[in-house]
């Protein structure tokens, strides 16, 4: 597959922990490099790493939780010409599973946002859900 690079981005609230924050990344995406910024309320932690192995964890978890037709409608929905975006509820990830959220009103923290850049999005997601 080319190459792929994927976007982390997520609030901290005030009332969060930025360790519990960085481990709900690292449950879904793997050992990444956050960078931490402070803004106006709490921090924002942003993420980017690149190559198929940064998906591997969640291509596992799609197939270990069995949400894979799930996931297929959110990455669609989210397709664009050379990227997928999508939002993941931070709670549920830091308990180590998947859970889709929208970007408002959805996940009252808030939710970790996704951008997977790749020449082929369609390619990608068919690697992501497809069943074995």
């Amino acid at each position: 597959m080319d190459e792929i690079t994927v976007y982390i981005e997520t609030e901290i609230n005030p009332t969060e922990s930025e360790e519990k924050v960085k481990q709900a990344i690292e449950n879904i995406f793997g050992n990444v490099q956050t960078k931490v910024q402070s803004i106006y309320k709490g921090g924002l932690i942003t993420a980017e790493t690149k190559g198929l192995d940064a998906l591997t964890k969640l291509y596992n978890l799609l197939r270990r939780e069995r949400i894979r037709d799930a996931a297929r409608v959110v990455f669609f929905e989210g397709l664009d010409e050379k990227s997928i975006s999508f939002c993941l509820n931070k709670q549920v990830a830091y308990a180590g599973h998947v859970s889709f959220s929208k970007e408002v009103a959805e996940s009252p923290l808030g939710p970790i946002k996704v951008k997977i850049m790749c020449d082929n999005p369609r390619e990608l997601i068919q690697w992501l859900t497809r069943k074995i």
